[in-house]
């Protein structure tokens, strides 16, 4: 997978994104992207978001998060990889 995706907004324009990770769940047999437009909301956080995607199919057609167990999973893996982040940015 690229480092950039093309997702189209509710007006069907097209927008380059950056992903950053992607990952299969054995529990739930999916796999799922997360990616950033580089925007940021009214608090100044960069705005990321989350999608399941078929990794074999040449459609790149995302899926939706379905469950809170899902959501849970997905901010788990975002959480330890920003904390991973931030401590080797520290020891550098």
């Amino acid at each position: 997978m690229d480092n950039k995706i093309l997702i189209k907004n509710q007006n069907g324009e097209s927008i380059e994104c950056d992903v950053l990770f992607t990952f299969d769940s054995t529990e739930t047999n999916k796999s799922y992207i997360v990616y950033t437009d580089n925007t940021k909301d009214e608090l100044g956080n960069t705005k990321v978001y989350a999608n399941t995607y078929d990794a074999y199919s040449e459609s790149g057609s995302l899926g939706q998060i379905e469950t809170d167990e899902e959501w849970a999973t997905i901010e788990s893996i975002f959480a330890s990889i920003n904390d991973s982040k931030e401590s080797s940015e520290k020891n550098e």
